[in-house]
């Protein structure tokens, strides 16, 4: 049996081809890629997320077989022995000779600490090096964020574009005079709109003996999926829907990114890239993303608008990084905030979907059907419900984690427990994102076809979130009343005449005390 003086371990989400470390080949580094029963269990996964990540790992490792470099992937079969990742490592170590072990640091808390544990605790020379992958690097994100506190994502989304000269002009002036073109991102389809939508990028990967293997080991999971996988689990494919996003997607991207329908064929990306999974799993750099973006533009700038171009580049140079820096600074108390005390169970119906709002049914079957809803569906669809209900963050964190193909903490729990469920005491979101029927109704065609009447606080058949909206407020008045940002919502409840207030709060509490009936 070959032996090798170095062990280099990559994990699933570490699958980024552009590393120094494969710069150079080195005929004493053994490279390792392990399917490992710990990172199904941690939470209960999306089946078309294990399929993905496995997929991906997969492809990957055979990439590096193909470019010569000595490669060590393992399946669940081969690691069904082993409890931990450390215990895998030790093995592989112990079995090839190994003197030394390198990681790229983990992107989720918990993997660090378990990686930490090894480096400490193991014979062998242990060292981490960055991934390579953040256009921030994790070095100086204390220099950015600081524990418990709040920092404004614009100003942070600014200082990145000035830092590496993206979409600025001289002075230090961005492109346009404009640094956020947010108000034009919020845009309704029309019928002639839905109509017009494009299919999306989809592919077909083989997945049935990803499938196999993990009904054999009996692995837990939820959710849908067909003969094949239609997300990109390779650079090739990311590079493909990156392409195809740019030639037919980004000319209204920044204009519908918020609007929601069920009546397209084509409703569950609509003008999104699809790109979340493979920029998560490092398949694709975003800097590379945000070239080819820029690319596009210049040499379209007559047909794709500034606003269209800097709405995508924000999610990605802006938002991606922040939530990043927010969590790796706040963490391990982050996990564990709930502002708003919430303590409420996730109601059944996030596991099949069959509940009378429309709109949260479209969400959540679309969600189960495809591992994916886009950010608006996430946070005022299903988040804005969860936040209304008083759902248990911790809970609302697990399934947002288990369901979505792109969910690796890091980028999930921000998202979740801060953007979403204002749980973190106000570190990411300066005011709940909590809203009625109105705002669905007004981003979307879901209200029209509803059993719910979106016009009605009360009565028969109300909107649930009218009245859920306004017990929410009134309940949390002491915390959120001197807020500048909602001051005003306060001042409309109290116009409202008294005996309508009781009767909103009264269907409020009905609806609370049946959330699974609705």
């Amino acid at each position: 049996m070959a032996t090798y003086k170095t062990l280099r371990l990559i994990l699933g989400d570490q699958l980024n081809p552009s590393h120094s470390w494969f710069k150079n080949k080195d005929s004493n580094t053994l490279y390792l890629i392990a399917e490992l029963h710990q990172e199904t269990a941690y939470v209960k996964h999306h089946i078309q997320k294990l399929c993905a990540f496995f997929c991906a790992m997969h492809n990957f490792a055979s990439a590096l077989q193909v470019a010569n470099f000595n490669v060590l992937h393992l399946t669940l079969d081969d690691t069904q022995h082993d409890k931990t990742l450390s215990d895998v490592i030790t093995r592989v170590a112990a079995e090839f000779k190994c003197e030394f072990i390198q990681y790229q640091y983990p992107d989720e808390y918990r993997l660090k600490l378990e990686l930490q544990r090894f480096e400490k605790n193991s014979n062998l020379n242990v060292k981490g090096v960055d991934s390579e992958h953040f256009i921030l690097p994790f070095t100086q994100i204390s220099n950015r964020f600081k524990k418990g506190q709040h920092h404004t994502m614009e100003h942070f989304y600014r200082f990145m574009r000035k830092r590496y000269d993206i979409l600025m002009q001289a002075e230090g002036k961005p492109l346009g005079g404009k640094w956020n073109y947010d108000a034009q991102n919020r845009n309704k389809f029309t019928q002639v709109d839905i109509a017009n939508i494009p299919k999306p990028k989809l592919f077909e990967n083989d997945i049935s003996g990803v499938v196999e293997r993990l009904n054999r080991h009996r692995v837990s999971y939820f959710g849908n999926i067909n003969e094949s996988l239609p997300w990109p689990v390779t650079r090739k494919q990311a590079i493909e829907c990156l392409d195809y996003f740019c030639e037919h997607l980004l000319l209204h991207f920044g204009r519908f990114q918020d609007a929601m329908t069920y009546k397209s064929e084509h409703n569950t990306s609509l003008y999104h890239s699809r790109l979340s999974f493979a920029l998560n799993s490092k398949l694709i750099h975003p800097l590379y993303v945000i070239k080819r973006v820029l690319q596009e533009y210049e040499q379209r700038k007559g047909d794709i608008e500034l606003a269209q171009v800097e709405g995508f580049i924000r999610q990605i140079l802006g938002w991606r990084e922040y939530v990043r820096g927010v969590y790796w600074c706040n963490m391990p108390q982050y996990a564990s905030k709930n502002t708003l005390h919430a303590i409420n169970l996730l109601p059944n119906y996030f596991w099949h979907g069959r509940t009378k709002m429309q709109c949260l049914s479209h969400a959540l079957t679309q969600s189960l059907e495809t591992a994916y809803a886009h950010h608006i569906q996430r946070l005022m669809i299903i988040g804005n419900f969860c936040l209304l209900t008083g759902i248990d963050p911790k809970q609302v964190d697990q399934w947002y984690l288990g369901v979505y193909i792109d969910a690796i903490e890091w980028v999930e729990m921000p998202n979740t427990r801060g953007m979403s469920q204002f749980a973190d005491d106000a570190i990411i979101a300066t005011k709940p994102y909590a809203a009625s029927g109105n705002y669905i109704n007004k981003m979307s065609d879901y209200c029209k076809n509803c059993f719910y009447n979106v016009k009605k606080k009360v009565g028969d058949k109300a909107c649930p979130y009218n009245s859920l909206y306004w017990n929410f407020m009134d309940k949390n008045r002491a915390l959120l009343e001197k807020n500048p940002r909602i001051g005003m919502v306060y001042k409309n409840w109290d116009k409202q005449a008294s005996s309508l207030r009781e009767q909103t709060l009264q269907q409020a509490h009905y609806y609370l005390d049946n959330l699974e009936k609705l």
